[in-house]
């Protein structure tokens, strides 16, 4: 048996969901799972069967015949007008006539001829099909005194009688003009998480608000909204290290050598023009320069836009793997967590993610090997040169994510530990708020929460194994954080290492 989802249209009526269930019963389907709210929408109900494909097409079958199946989600016109009607008779009969006909929904009506308009009745409609509202208004203007008050076609006016429909156009605009099939399905995960965080006590609507939010902070934060907060550390006489915090997402690390440019981890897609702009401006546009990047973790904020450059990405197996099974979870304890796997999807549509396809994956290790050389709790899988710089890349523990890297240069003491140490002080109120609605559709944005504290703590030791080292020299290990500033650690707290300078696209253009 396979499984299959559809989305179900059905009338607001007593037995409705009856009918449906006892079609599929009917043809032996297997509901694996089902989500009706009211509250969200009184039509729309969601489900998962498994059956043999044969059997589940007889099911979609007669479920179409009687009406109950959601085939396209063609864009709603939302039209509220007044119209004045004679008094007589039969007067607002005849005006229905003209709205049924054209398959509209009627959301709002308002008439008294008591009021003070005695003959004004006021229609909200909702209109599936949008290439019939010229000629009902048309059929209107020659029968009525029509006055329009509202007419969109953006979803920002519609009801909640068609909640799914709005949503559905919102996401549109956020992952473009999107075949209603994938929609579709899309959108059977989304209600998937509201489900899910339902049932841990979390309103859907804000559910839905939260996803919608995601979707439009990245939209408004490329282009001309674009800006990114910028820091610049002399590591050396030849070699300068560039910090670029993006407006959402994880940090880019560039480090500028007089023979190439070598990139850590590579932002979002959706904003891979603007850091092409950004470099430009800060005389690093010549991408032939960039000969490699290392990714870090599979987080489409870290490499969603590697495979834009030509430069090959460093990773590893686990990391390569995660990128083509799009799901966060997977190789974790909680691999199975759905919360987890939509969370990707989504992620990677509303970012434009794209990973990196031309791939140098390291030497692939085990834990269980004694014999393997170690820094700290972690096992050292390559060594690489930035210049004059040497690195070594860390296996983590997979507390954030399974097949996590951290670069380190233990003798001028930069340590990349990606999202596993955080100066959470030095984010702007911006970021913090986006990365808030990671925590709240993931209810954790580690895959493993035990395994995320302890490789903390290892990593924070480490710092203070290197500052130990490292005060011989004059200095402090860099601790270059997955999101916010370059920090150093006093007295057991990340404090910046140095001022930043703010970019705007705009001001750039």
């Amino acid at each position: 048996m396979e499984q299959f989802s559809f989305i179900a249209s059905m009338p607001d009526e007593p037995g409705a969901l009856h009918r449906a269930a006892e079609i599929i019963t009917r043809y032996k389907g297997n509901i694996n799972r089902i989500q009706y709210d009211r509250r969200i929408d009184r039509n729309i109900v969601f489900f998962e069967v498994a059956a043999a494909s044969e059997v589940y097409e007889k099911i979609r079958e007669e479920l179409e015949r009687i009406g109950y199946l959601q085939t396209s989600l063609h864009p709603v016109a939302f039209l509220k007008f007044n119209v004045y009607l004679p008094n007589c008779p039969g007067a607002l009969f005849d005006f229905l006539n003209h709205t049924t006909s054209s398959g509209a929904n009627i959301t709002f009506l308002d008439f008294d001829d008591r009021g003070h308009h005695p003959e004004r009745l006021v229609v909200s409609l909702n209109i599936e099909n949008t290439d019939l509202i010229d000629s009902l208004l048309n059929r209107l203007k020659s029968k009525y005194r029509l006055e329009i008050v509202e007419y969109d076609t953006t979803g920002e006016k519609l009801d909640d009688t068609v909640f799914y429909l709005r949503l559905a156009q919102k996401l549109r605009y956020y992952i473009g003009n999107a075949e209603d099939d994938f929609l579709m399905k899309f959108l059977h995960d989304i209600n998937h998480i509201a489900q899910e965080l339902s049932n841990l006590k979390k309103d859907p609507v804000e559910v839905f608000e939260n996803i919608l939010k995601v979707g439009e902070t990245l939209r408004r934060t490329s282009g001309e909204g674009f800006y990114a907060d910028v820091q610049r550390v002399r590591i050396n006489k030849e070699i300068e290290l560039f910090c670029f915090q993006l407006p959402c997402g994880g940090n880019i690390y560039l480090f500028d050598t007089p023979g190439e440019k070598v990139m850590i981890d590579a932002g979002y897609g959706i904003y891979q023009p603007d850091v092409v702009n950004m470099l430009q401006h800060y005389g690093l546009g010549d991408l032939s320069l960039l000969k490699r990047i290392y990714i870090t973790h599979a987080d489409a904020d870290h490499c969603g836009a590697a495979g834009f450059f030509s430069a090959p990405s460093y990773l590893n197996r686990e990391t390569l793997k995660i990128t083509q099974e799009t799901s966060r979870a997977y190789g974790s304890s909680n691999q199975g967590c759905i919360l987890e796997e939509v969370y990707t999807k989504m992620i990677n549509l509303f970012s434009r993610f794209t990973p990196p396809s031309n791939v140098i994956l390291f030497p692939e290790i085990s834990y269980q090997d004694k014999e393997i050389e170690k820094r700290g709790a972690f096992p050292v899988v390559s060594r690489f040169t930035i210049g004059d710089l040497e690195f070594e890349a860390l296996q983590g523990l997979g507390g954030h994510m399974y097949g996590e890297i951290f670069y380190l240069c233990p003798e001028e003491g930069l340590l990349f530990p990606q999202d596993a140490v955080i100066n959470f002080r030095s984010l702007s109120p911006e970021r913090t708020e986006y990365n808030v609605l990671a925590d709240y559709l993931m209810t954790s944005v580690n895959v493993d929460s035990s395994l995320a504290k302890e490789e903390r703590n290892a990593l924070l030791s480490l710092i203070q194994e290197l500052d130990s080292e490292l005060v011989k020299k004059g200095k402090k290990c860099l601790v270059c954080c997955g999101h916010g500033s370059i920090s150093v650690l006093e007295n057991g707290k990340l404090v910046e290492h140095s001022s930043s300078e703010r970019y705007f696209a705009r001001k750039a253009l």
